[in-house]
């Protein structure tokens, strides 16, 4: 089975697509991809600091690239916070990785999905950017389902240099991002 190269699709396929599409007086401002940020927000560090290092693995076995911790930036004591403790964790993606995950995503991910029918339109944040929230970390071929303990969910986000939706959606369902037809429900 031939290997899926996204970047080789972009440069040969989808830029012409964009043009016809968006009617582009400028080669600069053809949409494109630029990063792929996957986050999870870890409140329960608080309770349960083993979660850290759970997390730390799998984002890093997911994308083969080392995750950044975040930090709190201040003590608050409702939270039982303390200043300067891991509350997150990010991997950014950039080039190779960025194009390997996002096929990955398409092809194996969201097809594994039960009762999978499409990802929402309501994502977009304005500015030609795609948030997606995944409930459970288990759809992920590289998570072992023996060393899991519990289900943790975390958040993906699209970055292009698109300054609408309409060119970040064309962009993304041209990658293979299957988004839900609204039009259909009228």
């Amino acid at each position: 089975m031939a290997k899926l190269n996204l970047k080789e699709k972009y440069k040969n396929e989808i830029i012409s697509q964009l043009k016809a599409e968006f009617n582009y007086s400028n080669p600069f401002n053809i949409c494109k991809l630029e990063k792929i940020i996957l986050h999870r927000g870890l409140g329960e560090a608080t309770v349960n600091p083993k979660c850290v290092d759970i997390t730390y693995e799998q984002f890093y076995r997911i994308t083969g690239q080392r995750p950044v911790l975040t930090r709190s930036k201040k003590a608050i004591s409702n939270f039982k916070l303390r200043e300067n403790q891991v509350i997150g964790c990010k991997v950014t993606l950039r080039n190779e990785k960025m194009y390997d995950f996002l096929a990955k995503f398409t092809q194996i991910i969201l097809p594994k999905i039960r009762d999978f029918r499409g990802i929402s339109n309501k994502g977009f944040d304005g500015n030609g950017n795609y948030n997606l929230g995944i409930k459970e970390d288990l759809i992920f071929p590289e998570i072992d389902f023996n060393k899991h303990d519990k289900s943790r969910g975390l958040d993906i986000t699209f970055v292009t240099n698109s300054s609408s939706d309409e060119e970040c959606k064309f962009l993304l369902s041209s990658f293979g991002m299957p988004f839900v037809d609204n039009r259909s429900k009228s």
